[in-house]
């Protein structure tokens, strides 16, 4: 079911027992670096202010960092990854739902979770193909409406950035660290002018062209 409104969760929320897996990807429109999922589920007993978990893109850098650190260490949560090369090979749609699923299977099989008692909502229009036994809805604007979807998006954000970081130290000149792959003007120039690494997705716009 592809849900719209806070009504609509609000109504499957109310209708399940099953643990709410929250799941999210980023780097989905980046023309460099793997994409990243983050899957989260809230412990009932943890005392965090549920509230402060929002949309990664809307939070600055150092708050974000602060919050994934402690949703990894009061919640639970995993990471999924798609290669550049899977990018490439599958195309950015199918890859995303890919790191997706490798989230959430690491989560349910690191907690020995039953899939029978959890109920996913995936940010976007698409659920994700191959999850046997567990019940799934998509969620437009998720990282908007669901915590468990935003607690994910900030998680797999943090990782993400930092990875790219780390790509910045050995590619200096393409300034990763700031853009952390997205087609800016500055990364676009820097393409340009020096051609592309092992970390630029060879079938994107802006990338392609110098191959």
């Amino acid at each position: 079911m592809l849900l719209k409104t806070n009504t609509q969760i609000k109504n499957i929320l109310a209708a399940t027992s099953s643990h709410i897996l929250g799941v999210d990807e980023v780097g989905r429109g980046c023309i460099a670096g793997p994409v990243c999922a983050g899957v989260v589920i809230f412990r009932p007993e943890s005392k965090s202010d549920l509230s402060r978990y929002v949309d990664s893109k809307t939070i600055n850098e150092e708050k974000r960092e602060a919050l994934a650190i402690e949703i990894t260490q009061e919640h639970f949560c995993a990471l999924g990854w798609s290669t550049v090369d899977e990018i490439d090979e599958l195309n950015i749609r199918q890859a995303s739902l890919l790191a997706m699923k490798r989230a959430v299977d690491l989560l349910i099989n690191n907690k020995k979770i039953n899939s029978k008692d959890c109920l996913a909502l995936v940010d976007g229009r698409d659920v994700i193909p191959d999850l046997v036994l567990l019940e799934q809805h998509s969620v437009i604007k998720g990282d908007q409406l669901v915590r468990q979807i935003s607690a994910a998006s900030i998680v797999a954000k943090v990782a993400r950035d930092n990875l790219m970081k780390e790509f910045a130290l050995s590619h200096a000149e393409y300034g990763f660290e700031k853009h952390k792959g997205y087609g800016t003007e500055q990364h676009r120039n820097a393409i340009k002018k020096f051609g592309i690494t092992e970390q630029h997705r060879k079938t994107f716009g802006g990338v392609k062209e110098y191959i």
